[in-house]
């Protein structure tokens, strides 16, 4: 059956907007003559984004299923390319994370950046209106195009405006993402000869022949585990974490990584169910050694960028474990891990970006001791550090701790895996707060602590982390709907055979 459209409910095409604003923005910005007028135009620009796509919340109609907001087009009608967004309960979050994320990039490259100052800041923009573009595709060759067009200005963020191995780490994560994505689209091209339309919505309806959801499955995974990235193809990421400016790993981390995690859910769950029956024993085993392969990396860093970058490969970790339990809860964790993980290690990049401009070293014995002497500084660590742990209070509480009733309602032996990386992400993230803090031979000199823009950047990352580990009901009453519609389509909904099939292919590969 094919899913519901719902027109866009307000007579403005509220999608086309925040997607094409930013993009035509910076191509307006050479325009401009001074930088400093050039960032005032760039953050106006991104906080009107931010408040064009409050509505998609506001306006959201519970009762509704299928896709809202939908705009629709003919693109080229010969090869059924129709120019088709929309949203639900799973994009809808991750366009209102890329939203709020886009002043607050701007505004922690200020004074970091500069050279070429009008340049980054486009590729800033551009960034934001592609990623915007990703989540909010109903055609799946849009969809792609959003997916590759956010190389270029990526490329560029890490090429031109990185650290001394940019270029490396700029073309490994080009050469990764590639290599990934033509599996992608020999995946689309595939689904396009079954259905004879790039729609969304339509190639939703087909039935697909198992061994057709297999291959599809593997190819859609190929492109989408770089993304997040899952073991062993996680490699690009500290490299590009490293290098990258703080906004390149601001993005990176709080929204391009949960790109991988949308697609696993928008496409490998929906159009091969079966598959994703099949294969969860394999995606929950390489859940698991992400979780514990990352949170053992990370203790090891003593690069503190590096160390965050690991830890993403944990925390990502869960995500995808949430996922392939197959269970309400376990994908009801996903969802939340993806949006906290965003708040919380994006302001984690924050705070290592502010400390570079003071110390220029990103090194752990260089910096010890600085919270000691940058009290809010050290206040800010200390939140999001908790956060990064799962202390409960925190954001990420609720969404790891789902992810591990899921693990453990599919059976006690995946969840007993998993919590050493808990236990992990304690002890790496209790050293990185406490040597930046307390270490009593570390950092000397004077520093000076955060200004009023750092401020404006960190209080709503962390005004969101208290809140919704608090009430995370804002975000689960918009997405429950969505993900019981998607674990409906598995060949026997979310029944106990089901459960019981996953659990005896689990026990066949975890001891």
């Amino acid at each position: 059956m094919e899913p519901i459209l719902h027109m866009n409910p307000m007579g403005i095409s509220v999608l086309t907007m925040i997607i094409f604003l930013p993009m035509g923005g910076a191509l307006a910005l050479p325009l401009i003559p001074d930088d400093r007028a050039a960032k005032m135009y760039s953050l106006i620009l991104t906080l009107a984004v931010l408040v064009f796509s409050i509505p998609l919340y506001t306006r959201f109609d519970l009762s509704l299923t299928g896709f809202q907001f939908v705009e629709q087009y003919p693109w080229v009608k010969s090869v059924g390319l129709t120019y088709l967004l929309g949203i639900d309960g799973i994009s809808m979050p991750m366009i209102l994370l890329t939203t709020l994320f886009g002043p607050i990039v701007v505004l922690c490259s200020w004074t970091y950046i500069t050279k070429r100052v009008r340049a980054f800041l486009a590729c800033l923009l551009l960034t934001q209106g592609i990623m915007v573009g990703v989540f909010a595709a109903l055609d799946v060759m849009l969809f792609y195009f959003f997916f590759e067009a956010l190389l270029i200005p990526m490329f560029l963020m890490i090429a031109v405006w990185g650290g001394p191995r940019r270029i490396y780490a700029a073309v490994k994560f080009v050469l990764f993402t590639l290599a990934g994505s033509i599996f992608l689209l020999l995946a689309l091209i595939g689904l396009y000869l079954q259905a004879h339309t790039f729609s969304y919505p339509v190639i939703m309806s087909l039935s697909l022949s198992p061994q057709f959801q297999f291959w599809l499955f593997l190819a859609l995974l190929a492109a989408f585990a770089v993304k997040i990235p899952m073991f062993p193809v996680h490699t690009w990421l500290p490299a590009a974490h490293v290098e990258a400016p703080t906004a390149g790993s601001v993005i990176l981390a709080s929204i391009l990584l949960k790109m991988g995690t949308y697609g696993l859910l928008r496409f490998n769950l929906a159009l091969a169910p079966q598959a994703s029956v099949d294969l969860a024993p394999l995606m929950i085993v390489l859940s698991i050694i992400a979780i514990i392969y990352g949170g053992l990396l990370s203790l090891a860093q003593t690069d503190i960028k590096k160390l965050i970058a690991y830890s993403s490969v944990a925390h990502m970790g869960f995500a995808t474990l949430g996922i392939f339990t197959l269970t309400f809860q376990g994908n009801q964790g996903a969802m939340l891990q993806m949006i906290n993980h965003g708040l919380t290690t994006g302001g984690l990049f924050l705070l290592a970006g502010m400390l570079y401009e003071r110390t220029h070293s990103r090194e752990l014995g260089v910096n010890a001791g600085m919270g000691r002497l940058m009290p809010a500084f050290g206040f800010f660590l200390g939140l999001f550090s908790l956060s990064s742990l799962a202390f409960p209070g925190t954001a990420s509480f609720v969404g790891e701790f789902l992810c591990l009733t899921g693990a453990f309602k599919l059976d006690w032996r995946v969840g007993a895996w998993a919590i050493p990386g808990a236990l992990l992400a304690a002890a790496y993230m209790f050293r990185l707060f406490l040597k930046l803090t307390w270490d009593a031979k570390g950092n000397k000199k004077v520093a000076r602590d955060l200004n009023f823009r750092e401020w404006i950047c960190l209080v709503p990352l962390a005004a969101l982390i208290m809140v919704f580990g608090f009430y995370p009901k804002p975000l689960l009453q918009v997405m429950n709907p969505a993900l019981e519609g998607l674990l409906a389509r598995l060949p026997v909904g979310q029944g106990t055979d089901m459960l019981v099939a996953v659990r005896q292919a689990v026990e066949s590969i975890v001891p």
